[in-house]
């Protein structure tokens, strides 16, 4: 089962990292403004946020395998209408469409997760999905890079198109079927949605998943590329490299949460208290790779990207604090909060460059300064969240979180 969930997973995250790969030879043919590339880039997130909360009704009312499997089989209509399309405007619905498609192969799981297993081993295969994530990115990296001459881009997406319709027939035979799952309790109770919004675990940590990990993802899946080509003068080649050497930590580091999170559980750290401490270093890799300009290079990312999975953590939290019946609606709705950041992110990114441009600024000068503003913006985000848990007491221990 988890190796199903992890195939599927895996390839939803290398189609929505390619983007910053493929960024030099889309714009070369397609005369792309970075804020083309990044509404190009961020469409997959829109399409992918938008469909969050009917993913989470999904989750709760049919199960994961039998909405997985639907999704899946849109996703692979969705990249070979990507390999088809002739001008931006159709790259940029297929990607939408891409985005739909791949809705659910991280919640998916995750619900399955929450609805069979114990609060430890949910955190546990969480990071592990995740590390499964981070494969997914470290493939769209060099090795795209390395098959580019002989497939081409369109030839790339039709290879991707295939491995999704492996991914569906692996989530069809290895997946236990949803009718042992208990039906949705309150599916039609307003009052509980409410409760969801209002929750204060949830409160607490959207803005940070809004600006923290939505700006990971962000940079992570296109604009890191752009810098490390724009400010830090490297070769495409090299960016991609620099590329799989950031995505190769994440992995590790995702390995690593899954192994220690239950250690230090058991001796009484919580979620919040993680997230508490994590912050403020990814903060400060954020704002020393502003700083330090075409200096910060792979490395600096490297550490910001690392720093900042801790806020993946609180995605298992905010399951933990609803009952199983809402626990779809519950995860997909905070998802929802995390991609319409990255959606909003790497297209205010690429917006707030070409201000920049305008007014006078070089390309590189311009990239810093939309970085310095995402910094700002997480970093208010942050202030949020510690004022929001300020009374949560010993070990900062959400209400009705475990």
């Amino acid at each position: 089962m988890f190796g199903s969930f992890a195939l599927a997973y895996f390839l939803s995250a290398l189609v929505r990292g390619v983007t910053a790969t493929l960024a030099p030879a889309l714009s070369a043919e397609l005369g792309l403004r970075a804020g083309d590339l990044g509404l190009l880039g961020g469409a997959y997130f829109l399409g992918f946020a938008v469909f969050q909360l009917p993913v989470g009704i999904g989750l709760d009312r049919f199960g994961p395998k039998r909405v997985l499997l639907g999704l899946v089989a849109v996703a692979v209509a969705a990249c070979a209408a990507f390999a088809l399309a002739q001008n931006f405007w159709g790259l940029t619905l297929a990607r939408g469409a891409i985005g739909v498609g791949v809705s659910a192969c991280l919640m998916a799981p995750m619900t399955a997760f929450r609805l069979r297993l114990a609060a430890p081993l949910q955190v546990r295969l969480n990071a592990w999905m995740l590390m499964a994530g981070s494969s997914g990115m470290l493939a769209s990296t060099v090795p795209v890079q390395w098959l580019l001459p002989s497939l081409g881009w369109r030839g790339l997406f039709w290879a991707i198109a295939a491995c999704f319709a492996l991914a569906w027939l692996a989530l069809w035979v290895f997946v236990p079927t949803d009718s042992d799952n208990p039906p949705s309790a309150s599916r039609t109770e307003t009052g509980s949605w409410r409760q969801l919004l209002r929750n204060p675990v949830f409160v607490a940590f959207a803005p940070v998943a809004f600006f923290v990990y939505g700006g990971l993802i962000a940079l992570q899946s296109l604009w890191v590329g752009p810098w490390l080509t724009l400010v830090g003068g490297q070769s495409p080649a090299a960016a991609a490299q620099g590329l799989a050497w950031l995505n190769g930590a994440m992995l590790l580091s995702f390995l690593a949460w899954g192994y220690a999170t239950p250690r230090l559980f058991a001796r009484g750290w919580s979620v919040p208290e993680l997230v508490t401490w994590g912050v403020p270093v990814s903060l400060f890799f954020l704002g020393l790779g502003v700083c330090w300009g075409a200096g910060a290079g792979a490395g600096v990312w490297a550490l910001f990207c690392v720093s900042t999975t801790v806020v993946s953590l609180s995605q298992p939290a905010i399951g933990q604090a609803f009952e199983g019946a809402w626990a779809g609606r519950a995860l997909t709705t905070y998802n929802l909060v995390i991609f319409a950041g990255v959606f909003l992110l790497q297209w205010g990114l690429g917006l707030a460059m070409d201000g920049f441009v305008a007014l006078g600024a070089a390309p590189a000068t311009a990239l810093r300064g939309a970085f310095a503003l995402l910094w700002l913006g997480s970093l208010l985000s942050y202030v949020w969240f510690l004022w929001r848990t300020r009374n949560w007491g010993q070990g900062r221990r959400a209400p009705g979180a475990q």
